[in-house]
């Protein structure tokens, strides 16, 4: 491997998946350039900078994903690109401009600084599953979902579904983008995100499971596609290092619905006090599958649920998230 090649660039790199993506790359004897919008906040830097490796090896920059040429000289000089920061927010007063708009101009800003690279032999951007399975198609017991699927704007906008409108676009949009300056262009479509972190707060994806254990009285009539981080920070090291990678990947462990979470954790956690009620009399809702073929052709083995269930609830309660 030539020298550039062993230089990366992580965007978003205070992240819950990206911090992981830098673990293990640091592991993996890469140089990483990880941007972070405030490189002064102790709680987006401390937990990185105290990796193994991250002395010799991580460099952080500051960047904004809004300003066109913010990551121009940064992603100068390396072998590959991966873009994962893109903002996880279900709800805002002006959706277009606080959700939808940074995710698809964040993309193409990133997308048009590697362009101007000639270095750069593949870019990996972290989607999700939000822009795979909302098409308006029940996801019933039955339906095998794979990357062939992708979620319809307009079914999206018509529901509110914001967050999943701005995943939508951006990745439609980086695959116009990588098409036309022929960016060799690889997308990762991760489900419910969950396993131990590494930063000091919690994220969205995490919240569901901690929100869980902390008393609600009801769980929501639905089934979620969950996957450990570890294996999605796996994933995408697969889909740079494996040069046959091409297209986009669906990386989901398991659908479960929340009475199997329920069962997991009673097992797991005795006394624990978990909400037992649906919050309606519908039937459950039938966990569809997700392929896992294309995805475990890249080599990605995935790790039990119950073990990431375990180890998030574990890390949960180390960092003080959890007391029982």
């Amino acid at each position: 491997m030539s020298t550039t090649e062993k230089v990366v660039c992580v965007t978003g790199g205070a992240g819950y998946i990206a911090s992981w993506l830098i673990n293990l790359l640091l592991h993996r004897g890469y140089t990483v350039k990880a941007t972070i919008r405030n490189t002064n906040d102790s709680r987006k830097t401390q937990h990185l900078l105290a990796l193994e490796g991250a002395k010799e090896r991580l460099h952080l920059f500051k960047a904004d994903l809004l300003e066109e040429g913010s990551f121009d000289s940064i992603v100068d000089g390396c072998g590959a690109v991966f873009h994962t920061a893109s903002p996880v927010v279900f709800s805002a007063s002006d959706p277009q401009a606080e959700i939808v708009d940074p995710a698809v101009r964040g993309t193409l800003n990133v997308l048009k600084s590697c362009a101007k690279v000639p270095s750069i032999k593949r870019v990996v951007v972290t989607s999700s599953m939000a822009a795979v399975v909302l098409n308006g198609k029940p996801l019933t017991s039955g339906v095998v979902v794979d990357e062939t699927w992708f979620s319809d704007p307009v079914f999206c906008e018509e529901s509110k579904l914001w967050y999943v409108l701005s995943k939508t676009l951006a990745e439609k949009a980086a695959w116009e983008f990588a098409k036309e300056k022929r960016i060799d262009l690889v997308v990762m479509n991760p489900g419910h995100v969950i396993g131990p972190l590494l930063q000091p707060t919690v994220n969205l994806s995490v919240e569901l499971i901690l929100n869980f254990l902390n008393g609600t009285e009801e769980f929501p009539n639905a089934s979620y596609g969950f996957v450990d981080v570890r294996d999605v920070a796996r994933a995408h090291i697969q889909a740079l290092e494996n040069s046959s990678a091409s297209g986009r990947y669906c990386i989901v462990g398991g659908v479960m619905h929340r009475p199997d979470m329920s069962k997991i954790l009673h097992h797991l956690y005795p006394t624990l006090r978990l909400p037992e009620k649906c919050e309606d009399d519908k039937p459950a809702v039938v966990a569809h599958r997700i392929s896992r073929e294309k995805v475990e052709g890249l080599g990605v083995n995935f790790m039990p649920l119950e073990v990431s269930i375990k180890e998030t609830v574990e890390s949960l309660k180390e960092k003080g998230f959890l007391s029982f």
